[in-house]
């Protein structure tokens, strides 16, 4: 809504608590054109009042206003210091429902900020037609809760913009972020190199070895036909284990070998 047409939605809602008397546009016109000459020696037709009505009103419409003392006087019967005044500070009445305010207290004896500060006050009205989801407000959530939608409100903003859709960017770490990855047993899986698990016994990250790197669990399924050439095995104790791609094995250290006819048929298939 344009402000000059909120201006005048106001100014007749006003005209009704002003004038409760009154139920029709052509009395509202007639009582705010007798208000304001008598009040600020300034004329303003009814029936001009009687056409911003119909335009934005009654056809929902934006009104022609041209002069600026118009503007003016109508804000000032608004209680507002001029049109501008408006524009500025207005706050509609039956939104105030919509606005929240989180104020932040910090304790004096704080000492890990540069600056100490008594109060924060955020306010959100929905000028922008932003409204507190009503779980924040019914369930009392409070400070958290309130910069969680804020916070997620930014990010969406942000990820629209850039169109990330990396599922892991609202945790706060992103998959580019895991430089390391460790062996589950079976292949290799991604990891912050900030882990201290000591279970995990993290490598680099090497984008060849985490996709195409795994251990057969099935080796039943091998024949000769489907497995030299394109397998790799690793012997220790007399355990052999099978690979899908050359390299080391994870759990021995040792250096694989191409898998054989003969390898094949001893340790793998049925």
């Amino acid at each position: 809504m344009s402000k000059k047409k909120l201006l005048i939605h106001e100014v007749f809602r006003k005209a009704r608590e002003d004038f409760p008397s009154v139920n029709t546009k052509h009395g509202w016109s007639f009582e705010l054109t007798d208000y304001i000459e008598r009040k600020w020696n300034f004329i303003i037709n009814k029936k001009t009042f009687i056409r911003y009505y119909d335009d934005c009103i009654r056809d929902n419409g934006e009104p022609n206003i041209k002069d600026q003392k118009i503007l003016d006087k109508l804000s000032q019967y608004l209680e507002y210091e001029n049109f501008d005044d408006f524009c500025k500070t207005f706050v509609k009445k039956d939104e105030e429902a919509n606005k929240t305010t989180v104020k932040i207290k910090v304790d004096e004896d704080e000492e890990s900020l540069t600056e100490k500060l008594s109060n924060i006050i955020i306010n959100i009205t929905n000028e922008q037609h932003f409204k507190m989801p009503e779980f924040v407000k019914q369930n009392g959530l409070g400070i958290a809760g309130a910069f969680l939608v804020i916070s997620v409100l930014v990010g969406n903003h942000y990820s629209s913009r850039n169109k990330d859709n990396n599922p892991l960017s609202f945790l706060g770490t992103t998959a580019d972020e895991r430089s390391c990855m460790f062996w589950d047993g079976n292949e290799y899986k991604l990891i912050s190199c900030e882990d201290r698990n000591p279970q995990h016994s993290l490598v680099p990250k090497d984008t060849v070895q985490f996709k195409y790197f795994k251990r057969i669990t099935r080796r039943d399924t091998l024949t000769v036909e489907n497995a030299v050439g394109t397998t790799w095995y690793s012997k220790f104790n007399g355990n052999v284990e099978f690979f899908t791609m050359d390299g080391v094995d994870p759990d021995t250290g040792r250096e694989l070998r191409s898998s054989t006819a003969y390898i094949i048929e001893k340790y793998a298939g049925y």
